[in-house]
């Protein structure tokens, strides 16, 4: 009975290392992320697998370095110079995601921060190399979505072969001096308003021409119709009158001849 102690000791000294162990063996990978693992008695971060979503036994001198791997995003706002000089903020956000199948390269060459220490300056980088073509007039008004399509070339080139795919890339808002965006609302109101006045001008004259159109084309019809009146034709339009008269049940007419043009001479209607 005295040895009983002592067996169960060690025993139980051996159960809680070996949970100790379980515990560090297992590893559960989550939605959207990836693992790589870190191998400290071998050749460091294994670039050869990453492993994927769920439950997985390593060794417990490893350690896994786990990522997210699904699209993510970031925002900054970056202070740019325009093409004149001028002091800009550009708001913007960007949509990312690592190479899942590379994705223990990317940490052994750009470390677990690698937003940081790699994403963060090619978006500055390419920001600034884009925003300093244009003029603050530009990057106010109508050549954001240029601007857009422009930065996101440029990042894809800085980070090209870094393992890092870019999807899309927004300008969410201009930061001007006030004086500049004052100047600039102000010319483009002006502009509108020259617009508006060039198609109310535009508008009349096609009014006017469509009125003008129409009163030709009535002169042109009467003039058409009046040559065509002959004698013959008011003989007998004159002589169709008489007749529709005279068929009426409250008239009494009396023809007596005609005259000179054919036209009949009626002598009385009651």
């Amino acid at each position: 009975m005295d040895k009983l102690p002592k067996i169960g000791l060690p025993i139980l000294i051996g159960v809680i290392i070996l949970v100790i162990l379980i515990a560090k063996s297992a590893v559960t990978i989550g939605p959207g992320e990836g693992g790589v693992l870190f191998e400290p008695f071998g050749d460091g971060i294994n670039t050869e697998r990453t492993y994927g979503e769920g439950f997985h036994i390593v060794a417990p001198w490893n350690d896994m370095i786990v990522q997210k791997v699904r699209q993510q995003s970031i925002s900054d706002n970056m202070n740019v110079l325009s093409v004149n000089g001028l002091d800009i903020t550009v708001s913007g956000t960007i949509w990312f995601e690592p190479e899942y199948k590379n994705l223990g390269k990317l940490i052994q060459t750009k470390g677990e921060d690698y937003i940081r220490e790699l994403l963060s300056p090619a978006i500055n980088a390419a920001a600034k190399s884009v925003v300093g073509r244009y003029t603050p007039e530009q990057l106010y008004s109508s050549k954001r979505d240029i601007i857009e399509l422009e930065i996101l070339e440029e990042v894809r080139k800085e980070l090209d072969g870094q393992f890092v795919n870019v999807k899309r890339v927004l300008v969410e808002n201009v930061k001007l001096p006030t004086t500049i965006k004052d100047a600039i609302e102000r010319k483009l109101k002006q502009e509108q308003e020259s617009l508006e006045y060039e198609f109310r001008l535009v508008t009349a004259k096609k009014e006017a021409e469509k009125v003008i159109i129409e009163a030709q084309g009535k002169a042109d019809a009467n003039r058409i119709l009046s040559a065509s009146l002959t004698d013959k034709i008011l003989q007998d339009k004159g002589i169709e009158a008489t007749v529709k008269l005279s068929e009426s049940p409250n008239s009494k007419v009396i023809v007596i001849g005609s005259g000179d043009s054919g036209m009949p001479i009626i002598l009385g209607n009651q």
